[in-house]
């Protein structure tokens, strides 16, 4: 015989209640940027991973990574030293 187990946890774990707050919401939206400097990063790689990257493909790695990284000196910047907009 199997035991019936409940699923409680399953069922509460995308309760209401656990939604995102305001002010996790505002924090994404802050860091939107660096996330689609990211991704666009990741997108670059991902296209190379099958082939031997091209110079074309060299450039839009190094462009993504240059995005990314100043979307990162621009996120510290801002919101490093403790300023809330």
């Amino acid at each position: 015989m199997n035991p019936i187990v409940t699923v409680q946890d399953a069922v509460t774990a995308f309760a209401d209640w656990n939604e995102p707050t305001d002010a996790e919401l505002d924090a994404i939206d802050r860091e939107m940027p660096l996330i689609l400097a990211d991704i666009d990063l990741l997108d670059a790689h991902i296209a190379t991973l099958d082939r031997t990257p091209t110079e074309m493909d060299e450039r839009r790695i190094r462009r993504a990574r240059r995005r990314a990284l100043a979307a990162r000196v621009d996120l510290v910047n801002t919101f490093g030293a403790g300023v809330v907009a």
